[in-house]
Parts: structure tokens; C-alpha cells; sequence
């Protein structure tokens, strides 16, 4: 079986517009939620928000893109440049042979909202360029047109799972051979007056900073972002002498097939359980979960029932954190924003913690979750993505050591 590995990556996050900051962020505990600054005080129930900061949009785009590409786009935009240059793929595999699979689930936000509000109050003419700018698959289409990218290419929207979807299906076009590489990861720019008010009405959102997994946990943080990477054979990696972040060694799904909001631990369990599999991977072997880990009430008690269901008879419990009490809930970019924080933990042999779980809840008899950084002892990750309506996603990563491309 084709073994696939990552061999470049980018990023625009609430921590960090690249991976260097992402990365120094990610292990210093440097927090991107901060206080909302668009909407009147008063009019939400919370106050704040992970946003991007710092993104100048004219510095990755050009003039033709800035027209077409919504923030969502350019956040794709930008973070596949990053990648691309990192890992040079473009040098050594035709366009043809690589494909693009990114996971959007909001679409183009702070375009379609205005143009709505415009017809609705004002009549008239909405902007000829709404429709394209409001598609989620947006994203996708500008990145191939701009580095001339003809193989398949999609986009995924299966909400908070997203991304990992993506990743997930990009990984396994690699491993059998449909593609040479592939590009994939998510984007998202859901943080509109429209957005902000739905979620709000839910009532899951958390007043101050969510808390994964925390005694006090009272909601969660909505952010945005994106993460790009780039994935080929270990093969074709090694032969070109790519630097090799990370191995991609299995992925799984399932549906709840229960309830359009609220989880449902069977489903996950069977996701872990799966990737698990496709990876060849023993539970006692994994060292690290980066748990989806929203901080409501609901999600991180199931997912805790989950972990315990798929970990509870190894010796040694895996680490477990959430990580979205740094960079927020990403919506359908989330799965991306985690999965490179999962391949930066391994690369490093650094756990990163859960910011805020100073108080962790002990009803949740998660015995591994962190309140600080530790070294990691093994060599195997998880990154878990669980979104309403029951779909879930697994992510197994494998530490890459140099000589194992001989090895089976």
C-alpha cells in the first residue's frame, strides 16, 4: 500500500498568518479570541470571537483575484501559496496529476450577506459577481485556475467536519493511485452580523472563551481561517529529497444517524475505530488526540464517552487536548486548523494544551487531558472532527522518522 506524507503546509488563523507564527503560538498557549468589535454591545449574548488579524489581502491576490475571491477564498489563496512554496510540489508534478479537495461549509459570507441586506432595504441591482463569490466552492476553483491545477478538485460541506473530510479523501485518492499528490485542507470567513446573530440564537456560544473540557465550560468560540497542505507518496517525497512534516496513516468516518444537533457517542466511537483500522494502528499506540473539544456541555461529554469507549482498556491513556481554546471553531476549516497543530505535535514531540482547562471536569474520566505541554511518548496522533447532523471524521498521523520510507 502507497504510504502518504506531508510535505508542506500554510495557514491564515486567528494565531498565526503562517506556520512559523501558528506554530509559536500554537506551543507558547497564545490565545487569537478577542473582544467583537463590529456589532453594538449588548446585541449578543457573547463578546468574543477568533479572528484573523494582520491578512492583507493584496499581498497574495492580484488585482483580477481581489475582485472574484471572497474572504474565504482568499484565506484559501494565500495559505495554498504558502504551501506550494513550501514543499516546491508544483517543481516535480504535472497539474493533471494533482488533485485539489478543500472543506467550506459557510461559503462566501461577507458577500452574500450584504447583497441581501442591499435588496431587501434598498431594492436595486445586487453586484453581478454575488453568485461567484458566495460559493463555497470558491475556494477550490481560484486555487487551480491560479497554479493551472487540472486534476479532480472539489469542495466538501459537511460543516464542522469539513476539512477532515477533505484531508481524508484527498489522503486516500494519494494511497490508491488515483492522483500523484494533492492539495486539501479548509477555509472558512463566517464571522458576519448574520452569523454572529444565528449562533447566538442556539445558545451553545460561550459569554467570555471557550473552556474544552473544563469543570466551568459554558460554550464555545466561533472563529475562521485556513489551512492548506500539501500530500504525495512517501515514495515520491523521498525520491526528491521533500522535507517530510508528517505521515498521513489512516482516516475513517461515520454518521450519527440520530439527531441533526446533538452528538451521539456511538457514531464517534465507530469513526475512531475506523481510522484506526485504516491505519493498522492499535489503540494503546496512540500518544495524542486532538479532540473536536467545542467547550458546551454536550460535545465534550459525549466525545469524553467516546474517548473512553475507543481508550479505556490501554494501559496508558493517550494525551487529549482541544485546541480550539487557541484558535476558536473554525466551522468547516476547523479539522484543518487541527490537523496541523496534530503534525506540528508530532514533528515537535510536544502535546500543546488546553489553554483554559484549569479546572477540568472530572465527570468527563478523561485521564490524559492536558493542562500544560508535555513531551509525547510515542509516535502515533489522532485529530477528531464530530459536526451537527451526525458527521464524523478521524484523522491517524504517524511521526515521520528518516529511513522509515524502507521500512513497511
Amino acid at each position: 500500500m502507497t504510504r502518504v506524507v506531508l510535505t508542506g503546509a500554510g495557514c491564515i488563523t486567528p494565531i498565526g498568518n503562517d506556520v512559523a507564527s501558528f506554530e509559536q503560538s500554537l506551543f507558547q498557549a497564545r490565545s487569537g479570541i478577542v473582544d467583537i468589535d463590529d456589532v453594538a454591545p449588548g446585541e449578543l449574548r457573547f463578546s468574543r470571537v477568533a479572528r484573523v488579524r494582520d491578512f492583507v489581502a493584496s499581498e497574495w491576490l492580484n488585482s483580477a483575484q481581489m475582485q472574484i475571491a471572497e474572504r474565504t477564498a482568499q484565506f484559501a489563496l494565500a495559505s495554498a501559496h504558502q504551501a506550494l512554496r513550501s514543499s516546491r510540489l508544483l517543481e516535480h508534478h504535472r497539474g493533471e496529476d494533482i488533485a485539489v479537495v478543500f472543506g467550506c461549509s459557510t461559503g462566501g459570507r461577507t458577500a452574500e450577506e450584504p447583497e441581501t441586506a442591499k435588496l431587501y432595504t434598498k431594492g436595486g441591482r445586487v453586484h453581478p459577481l454575488t453568485v461567484p463569490r458566495t460559493m463555497a466552492s470558491a475556494g477550490t476553483s481560484l486555487v487551480c485556475m491560479q497554479h493551472g491545477l487540472s486534476g479532480p478538485a472539489y469542495t466538501v460541506s459537511t460543516a464542522c467536519a469539513s476539512a477532515t473530510h477533505a484531508v481524508g479523501q484527498a489522503f486516500h485518492m494519494v494511497r490508491s493511485g488515483m492522483v500523484q499528490a494533492a492539495i486539501t485542507g479548509g477555509h472558512e470567513a463566517p464571522l458576519t452580523y448574520g452569523f454572529l446573530k444565528s449562533w447566538d440564537s442556539l445558545r451553545v456560544v460561550s459569554p467570555t472563551q471557550c473552556k474544552p473540557f473544563a469543570k466551568d465550560r459554558d460554550g464555545m468560540t466561533l472563529g475562521e481561517g485556513a489551512a492548506v497542505f500539501t500530500l504525495e507518496s512517501m515514495e515520491s517525497a523521498s525520491e526528491r529529497g521533500a522535507h517530510i512534516l508528517c505521515e498521513v496513516a489512516g482516516f475513517g468516518m461515520s454518521c450519527d444517524a440520530s439527531h441533526i444537533t446533538q452528538p451521539n457517542a456511538d457514531g464517534q466511537t465507530a469513526a475512531m475505530n475506523r481510522a484506526l483500522r485504516d491505519a493498522q494502528v492499535a489503540t494503546g499506540d496512540v500518544a495524542y488526540v486532538n479532540a473536536h473539544g467545542t467547550g458546551t456541555e454536550a460535545n465534550d461529554r459525549v466525545e469524553a464517552e467516546a474517548l473512553r469507549r475507543v481508550f479505556g482498556e490501554c494501559a496508558v491513556q493517550p494525551r487529549v487536548s482541544s485546541t480550539k481554546s487557541l484558535h476558536g471553531h473554525a466551522m468547516g476549516a476547523s479539522g484543518a486548523l487541527e490537523f496541523l497543530a496534530t503534525a506540528l505535535a508530532l514533528q515537535h514531540g510536544t502535546a500543546p494544551s488546553s489553554v483554559v482547562a484549569e479546572h477540568p471536569d472530572p465527570t468527563l474520566g478523561l485521564a490524559g487531558l492536558l493542562r500544560s505541554n508535555e513531551p509525547l511518548k510515542g509516535d502515533i496522533a489522532m485529530s477528531n472532527s464530530f459536526a451537527f447532523g451526525g458527521l464524523n471524521a478521524v484523522l491517524v498521523l504517524k511521526r515521520y522518522q528518516p529511513g522509515s520510507e524502507f521500512r513497511c
